[in-house]
């Protein structure tokens, strides 16, 4: 999801990007020890509204240590003054959220309270990251250095000589809008605080995060503050305080701070649990998890600078949802209660109009363990709470973004074999918020115009009507949401039918073919209509109303549950294929892949949606767009979008197509490089498109994969010779533009022949992907 800073993304940005290869993040990532973690780059998409933050963090942790400049979402490249090293961020998201608890060591008197006022100055010439570590020399002489755990975060702290070294704990600021804090100091070593905030995009419920930071050698004072008046001695305060070391001796000052969504006494139970150990040994254990981690995936071929990219892309698409449950199993339900997770681990963050369509079948496919927990997470927030989640931070809904985005990612659970043992459970939960929509008290939405459109067929699209609840509302974003509706409605289907539920097949199979009923046959366009059913807005597609965060020609593919009949719709496959060539601009893609990527398609900014006939591969609503290709006759056509779009992905600071979004973005790097993608996202249909890579190996789960692991060869791809020729699964010729994940539970082996031409392979009409009924 996007929020609404403008900020330039052109050529002049990216070729001025390209100037910071020589950083000493850069520097590092060129550094060749044999471990994967040394080729990534946390500081990829932190400029240019990528939104990603440098700091310390494991696979799915609770906690994400990171340095915050003053940008709304915690770090900006371009910005060269750190505020506070806080706890909570999430990758790549467009509207301020966390930065709890901001803290930032200083020398000398405590007179300010304000973190804008004593923010401290840096370079990154004395900065690095790598995966579960970050360290920077701030210009006051101190060296500040962060790790983490699941649930702790873990800071080292190098003073100059002085008996007046500081540490201040910011309890009053954070990224999003605080609502209230208490800060409490314990004993000698020990300082509590209790944080309520609300925001994101819009008003939210409120939340509270409780903190509690044990130091690693006693205080020689303390203080607290409120407001701007600062108490030497105090112990308890409501916007921070700070503590005091005498560093002319030892200058080192260690400190473990743990974080829990439940209570003070879960803060103390997580510290117990994951608290106590060296940083040193912290961060060892860090970077093993993430090599762990990223060592589902071996590539070889390819540059080295594209592994970087890769493989960064891997490292962020890990990097959420997030452990929300506390080392005891108790976590804050939607319903403001605890509850306690038997027999899995809560997590929390969804922002699942993003992640439905590329992470949430990434993480199946690499971590399918956590993905399943997940998804028994979400199923939990509609047994805790009452419904299902559409964009949930902590414990909260914020209603931000559109649809119905949690029944093609659940389906696309169940398709994985994730749900087994809970399924009807789940079938449940969706079939509830397909047919209905949240009561007035709920502060969800659901589907929201849910009532219209199953008894007219269609979202209306109502301009300015008050919002009923916090966030987004699906009125106004009637034919987007009719679309997104009808793409939920054939998942559904599809499950139904799969656990026997065959009038709810039926009847869902049906609803999914509402899309029909956008189609303008005098514009040739979806298009929306208001209240009474008519056509509304301008006829000119490029400039459509109704759609969110995007126009009628990005919106005019996102059909995956019926290409031919959309196709159809259209006129036909050539009419088709006509139209798609005009949206990627494919004549002036063949002669320069790379300029029409940055000048055509990337149009303005991270935040430029609207208003475009072009191909946008920095918003979600077109990821699946390329592939439409392949069931229009000419799968090629697919490799050569894909691969222009790939190259918007650098190893600098601006190498981020839009914002990350919990790893959307990243996760159709990964898959688009590896030539598997799901073009029907929540069901169980992976596209064909040519590898980046000579030779990857993906290590699967056995419990879930009995393969155990799946090669995937293209030898001698390169920018030229990236036509596909043959495709053999397991040595056997497989025609097709797709598999599922059926045929890829057994398969060992899948085997690209490439060359410098287009041919004839996957243009036969039964080679397309399925019609989903």
């Amino acid at each position: 999801m996007r929020g609404t800073r403008r900020t330039r993304l052109c050529l002049a940005g990216v070729m001025a990007a390209s100037a910071l290869i020589a950083t000493p993040a850069a520097r590092a990532a060129e550094r060749t020890d044999g471990h994967l973690t040394d080729l990534v780059n946390p500081f990829i998409g932190s400029q240019n509204e990528g939104n990603t933050f440098p700091g310390a963090a494991v696979p799915f942790g609770m906690v994400q240590l990171s340095p915050d400049t003053g940008h709304s979402t915690g770090y900006d490249y371009t910005q060269n003054r750190i505020r506070g090293f806080s706890l909570v961020h999430l990758s790549g998201v467009g509207c301020r959220i966390g930065g709890d608890l901001p803290v930032l060591p200083t020398t000398g008197d405590v007179t300010q309270t304000d973190y804008a006022k004593y923010a401290a100055g840096f370079s990154h010439q004395d900065e690095e990251a790598s995966p579960g570590y970050y360290r920077v020399g701030l210009d006051s002489g101190i060296r500040a250095e962060l790790t983490a755990t699941g649930r702790t975060g873990v800071q080292r702290y190098t003073f100059p000589a002085t008996d007046k070294a500081n540490v201040l704990l910011n309890a009053a600021q954070s990224l999003h809008r605080p609502g209230g804090s208490v800060v409490e100091v314990l004993d000698d070593r020990t300082v509590r605080t209790e944080i309520t905030g609300h925001g994101f995009c819009r008003d939210t419920g409120p939340y509270t995060v409780y903190t509690i930071t044990r130091f690693s050698r006693p205080f020689t004072a303390y203080g607290t503050w409120d407001g701007q008046v600062v108490t030497p001695g105090a112990r308890s305060g409501r916007g921070g305080a700070y503590v005091r070391f005498d560093t002319t001796g030892d200058r080192t000052v260690e400190a473990t701070t743990a974080l829990s969504y439940v209570d003070a006494r879960g803060a103390a139970t997580n510290l117990r649990a994951e608290g106590g150990r060296a940083f040193d040994s912290v961060r060892r254990r860090a970077r093993a998890q993430w090599e762990a981690r990223l060592a589902g995936v071996g590539v070889e071929g390819g540059t080295r600078t594209l592994r970087r990219t890769f493989y960064s892309s891997l490292y962020r698409s890990f990097l959420a949802p997030n452990i929300g449950s506390d080392a005891d199993g108790r976590y804050t339900g939607w319903d403001r209660r605890t509850h306690r997770a038997d027999g899995f681990t809560y997590y929390q963050n969804w922002s699942l109009w993003d992640t439905y369509r590329t992470q949430a079948q990434l993480l199946a496919l690499l971590a399918p363990r956590e993905a399943r927990d997940m998804a028994r997470s979400v199923v939990a927030v509609d047994e805790d709470g009452g419904w299902l989640p559409k964009w949930g931070y902590g414990p909260v809904e914020t209603n931000v973004m559109s649809g119905d985005p949690v029944t093609p990612f659940l389906t696309t659970a169940y398709h994985m074999g994730l749900l087994r043992g809970f399924e009807e459970r789940a079938y449940r939960a969706l079939r509830k918020n397909a047919d209905g929509v949240p009561p007035a008290e709920y502060p969800g939405i659901g589907r929201e115009a849910n009532a219209e459109y199953v008894a007219d067929g269609f979202a209306p699209f109502v301009k300015g009507r008050p919002l009923a609840k916090m966030g987004d509302s699906d009125y106004h974003h009637g034919a987007s949401v009719t679309l997104e509706y009808a793409l939920a409605d054939a998942m559904l289907a599809q499950m139904a039918r799969g656990l026997g539920h065959e009038a709810d097949a039926a009847r869902y199979a049906a609803r999914s073919r509402n899309y029909r009923s956008l189609f303008d046959p005098a514009t040739g366009f979806f298009r929306a209509r208001d209240a009474s059913g008519a056509f509304t807005g301008p006829s000119d597609p490029a400039l459509a109303t109704g759609f969110h965060e995007g126009s009628a020609w990005q919106y005019q593919w996102l059909v995956p549950q019926d290409v031919p009949g959309m196709v159809e719709m259209i006129g036909g496959k050539n009419a088709a294929n006509a139209r798609l060539d005009a949206f990627f601009a494919y004549d002036r893609l063949l002669a320069d892949p790379g300029r029409t990527a940055r000048e055509v398609w990337v149009h303005g900014n991270a935040y430029d949606y609207y208003n475009a006939d072009k191909y946008n591969p920095m918003n979600e609503p077109d990821l699946i767009a390329p592939y439409t290709y392949l069931a229009t006759g000419q799968p090629w056509k697919t490799t050569d979008v894909v691969h222009a779009a790939l190259t918007l992905f650098t190893d600098t600071p601006t190498g981020m197509t839009g914002n990350d979004d919990l790893g959307t973005m990243s996760a159709w790097n990964v898959l688009s490089s590896v030539g598997l993608f799901p073009i029907q996202p929540g069901y169980d249909t992976w596209g064909l498109s040519t590898p980046v890579f000579d030779r990857v190996r993906l290590r699967l789960d056995r419990r879930y994969w009995p393969s155990g692991g799946l090669t995937i060869t293209a030898p001698g791809t390169s920018g030229t010779d990236r036509y596909i020729q043959a495709v053999h699964t397991d040595r056997r010729p497989h025609a097709r533009t797709y598999l599922t994940t059926g045929s890829l539970r057994s398969l060992r082996t899948l085997a690209f022949t490439v060359g410098p031409r287009p041919s004839e392979w996957g243009t036969a009409p039964e080679a397309a992907q399925p019609v989903l009924r």
